[in-house]
């Protein structure tokens, strides 16, 4: 990464989508749908005019996944299925000038992926380019300016969608924060990275010795653009056992997203709603519940329904959160999904570390990895 310039960073505007490649994108979507209470909006495949892949659009609140399978083996998406599983493939951002973002990007020390391209329809001109990340993992600078469709591109079709399946609502509003796991060593390069080239500043930090369980340990690093773009950058620790980190690349072959945070304004709610839905949680010992009580006292929370449903709770300065994280959504032990409630707390439940991690352990033992 060498930056051959000073030009200001790309003022992102925030998240377009978050695009997942997979083996199977209608079951992956039929997933997401009757699981988590996604609807799709748009679709593109063969009989949209669009021939090597199949995409589908699901929507919830602000939130956007694209899920995109390949349509032959030469695919790009298929070649990463091979090597990585399903997986998040696009952490793509809303700009207001795809061109300027992706030149200023480059300048600063990005590695392009694809330079400014158009897609046109009679709802306009969408103008987007890719840079690369961590990983596999691509950002793209995504400019509507121009394009005043509701479909997530040219290509895609609002007819003869999947229709939503029966069940309670969710009631997912936004992605809180994105978090991706990278290699032993390279946590610092990844943060300079964000800094240098996107101009996302550290938030926090968290050391080996602040994120550790009696077996492993790992090192986080949070980056932001100071408003809703948020993401946590993990790396492994040596410890006396693999750290949960070190599963996931392993599982991965390589770095990547492991998991993303889904906000709600009622955790309650929402968590009864996923369970009803067949929707699975790491599960935390119940002793967790009378240390939080102590730990939280003074604080007025519904904690029957906490402990019913297995939600976290943690405080910082600005107020408390409430969160709680989904077991891995794929056959390889790597993405997961975290629902949070902020009640003004900004940070990201560091009172919860150790019972979460020995949870996650606990999962790994099972899999006969830990």
């Amino acid at each position: 990464m060498t930056a051959t310039t000073t030009a200001p960073a790309a003022r992102l505007l925030g998240w377009d989508c978050v695009e997942l490649w997979v083996g199977n994108a209608r079951t992956t979507a039929g997933f997401l749908m009757s699981a988590f209470g996604f609807t799709c909006t748009a679709y593109a495949g063969p009989e949209t005019g669009v021939r090597h892949k199949a995409s589908y659009v699901l929507e919830q609140g602000e939130v956007r996944f694209v899920v995109s399978a390949a349509l032959s083996a030469a695919s790009p998406i298929a070649h990463h299925v091979r090597s990585h599983g399903d997986g998040v493939h696009d952490l793509a951002w809303l700009v207001d000038d795809a061109r300027s973002a992706f030149s200023a990007a480059v300048s600063r020390g990005a590695t392009p992926v694809r330079p400014p391209w158009e897609e046109r329809d009679d709802h306009g001109v969408l103008v987007l380019a890719q840079i690369a990340t961590y990983g596999e993992t691509v950002h793209t600078f995504v400019d509507r300016s121009r394009y005043r469709g509701t479909r997530l591109e040219p290509g895609y079709a609002t007819e003869h969608l999947p229709p939503a399946p029966v069940g309670p609502l969710v009631g997912i509003g936004a992605i809180d924060h994105v978090v991706g796991n990278v290699e032993q060593g390279r946590l610092d390069d990844w943060v300079q990275f964000y800094a240098q080239v996107l101009g996302l500043e550290p938030m926090l930090h968290f050391s080996q010795d602040q994120i550790a369980t009696e077996y492993s340990a790992l090192a986080s690093t949070v980056v932001w653009d100071g408003k809703q773009i948020v993401m946590p950058l993990n790396e492994p620790a040596t410890g006396r056992r693999k750290s949960q980190i070190q599963e996931y690349l392993e599982a991965y072959d390589g770095p990547g997203v492991q998991h993303i945070a889904l906000r709600t304004d009622d955790i309650v709610t929402t968590v009864d709603a996923l369970r009803a839905r067949g929707v699975r949680f790491m599960e935390v010992p119940d002793t967790y519940y009378e240390d939080a009580r102590r730990r939280l006292a003074g604080i007025d929370l519904p904690w029957g329904d906490l402990e019913r449903l297995g939600i976290l709770v943690d405080r910082d300065a600005a107020g408390h959160l409430l969160q709680i994280f989904t077991e891995t959504i794929t056959d390889r032990p790597a993405l997961f999904f975290e629902i949070i409630e902020r009640r003004g707390a900004r940070g990201f439940g560091e009172g919860n570390f150790k019972a979460l991690f020995e949870a996650i352990e606990r999962d790994q033992a099972r899999r006969g990895n830990l």
